[in-house]
């Protein structure tokens, strides 16, 4: 789509969407509803609810031989996701499995490469990561009874939106052990170029790890080729497994054969596991890494979602994502550039992850007043107003409908009959 070309109207967004591919129909929308929030929890497919219904149908009919026979034993279920998964993230099969959350996965990564010695102790991250990332790094660092105030380097921002990458690279000294970071910023929605920051990485003898939790399903990657060390994510934002569903994570190649820090039941090589002898030998594959029994009924809606995937395709899936982001950027520019709005992402297509990140500083307010009228945004504090068109389901007039509510509700200053603070769940 180029910008010279767009026109404000309702018939313009009509004829975008007559001359674009669309999954919808295979999705549970709820009418009326403009649903902007699928980079949060995406919506629930017939799929999914399939593969899910299909597992819970071999539980019933056959009980403990749902492990090996059935419609989806669930034996080798968390190896056939994650080989499923690949062409997402560019990775190998055995690269990739489907098990736990991010903050457990990140454990996990931690615990297994994480090794302080001499002077290389010290982890990088950046002050706009999300919490929760932030939360399992210092507790590690802990466990190895290091100061975070000492050990954990965040690297600062110079607009509180985005990262430069210069600056990251610039705190990768000899005192480094690991740099872990978001693919994208879970507020602004900036897509880091990875691999430039793997090479930087890698020439200083660094381990570099991801959270994808905001572009896997959204854009293309090539982690194997980057030769990116290790990632997480999360499956029920983009990928639409369901609230709760369970992750993945990625353990490149070349450390295949190492140790898990955190082994279990199924990190077993699995033609040994029910050997049940009381010293692991681990699987050779990311499986080393995953911990317990997976939890089938959270993993089953994963494999009529990446069925879709399949079929529509990362790429064209990325196309579409661009397409709609900045006819939504346009929008906004067009249509609220009076009532104190900014637009927080990058506008560079190369920058730019798949949501719009709109600020104001009534944003808690005016979320309040959009879900009243059926619009369904994301409020992160203090003032973002995150907006995510889904190539997959969401419509172009769904996205002019949603800047028209957007503008009303300004107009009639709507958002003064709500309390300008979050909800207990932004």
């Amino acid at each position: 789509m180029k910008s010279d070309t767009f026109l404000q109207t309702k018939e313009y967004a009509q004829q975008l969407d007559r001359g674009s591919w669309t999954f919808r129909e295979e999705f549970y929308i709820k009418e009326g509803t403009y649903y902007m929030d699928g980079n949060s929890l995406g919506l629930l497919s017939k799929r999914a609810e399939k593969t899910l219904l299909l597992s819970l149908d071999d539980w019933k009919n056959l009980g403990i031989d749902g492990w090996t026979s059935g419609h989806q034993p669930w034996f080798d279920f968390s190896e056939k996701l994650g080989a499923l998964t690949t062409p997402l993230i560019g990775a190998k099969p055995e690269e990739t499995i489907v098990t736990g959350s991010i903050t457990t996965n990140i454990h996990q990564l931690f615990a297994t490469f994480y090794k302080p010695e001499g002077k290389r102790t010290k982890i990088v991250a950046d002050e706009l990561d999300f919490p929760s990332d932030i939360y399992a790094i210092k507790s590690q660092l802990q466990l190895h009874g290091l100061d975070p105030n000492e050990h954990l380097i965040l690297v600062k921002s110079h607009d509180s939106r985005t990262i430069n990458e210069a600056d990251i690279i610039s705190a990768m000294t000899d005192e480094v052990a690991i740099v872990w970071l978001p693919s994208v910023l879970y507020r602004s929605g900036q897509l880091l170029d990875m691999e430039l920051l793997t090479q930087e990485a890698h020439k200083r003898n660094i381990l570099i790890g991801f959270d994808l939790a905001h572009s896997i399903g959204a854009l293309p990657h090539s982690l194997h080729d980057w030769d990116v060390d290790f990632a997480v994510w999360c499956n029920y934002k983009y990928l639409n497994s369901g609230p709760g569903g369970v992750g993945g994570l990625f353990v490149h190649k070349r450390h295949h054969g190492k140790a898990p820090g955190l082994a279990g039941w199924f990190s077993s090589n699995k033609e040994k596991q029910f050997d049940l002898e009381l010293d692991l030998t681990h699987a050779h594959s990311a499986g080393a890494f995953q911990t317990g029994t997976p939890h089938i009924l959270s993993t089953a809606p994963l494999l009529g979602s990446l069925e879709i995937f399949a079929e529509a395709g990362i790429e064209n899936i990325r196309k579409k994502s661009l397409e709609m982001t900045e006819y939504m950027m346009n929008l906004i520019e067009a249509e609220l550039s009076d009532f104190g709005f900014d637009i927080g992402n990058p506008g560079e297509n190369e920058h730019r992850g798949g949501h719009v990140c709109l600020e104001h500083r009534e944003a808690a307010r005016i979320c309040k007043a959009l879900k009243d009228h059926q619009v369904i945004p994301d409020f992160r504090a203090p003032n973002v107003i995150r907006l995510a068109p889904i190539a997959l389901y969401t419509t172009f007039e769904e996205i002019w409908e949603t800047i028209q509510i957007i503008k009303r509700i300004m107009v009639n200053e709507e958002y003064k009959n709500y309390e300008n603070a979050r909800n207990v769940v932004a």
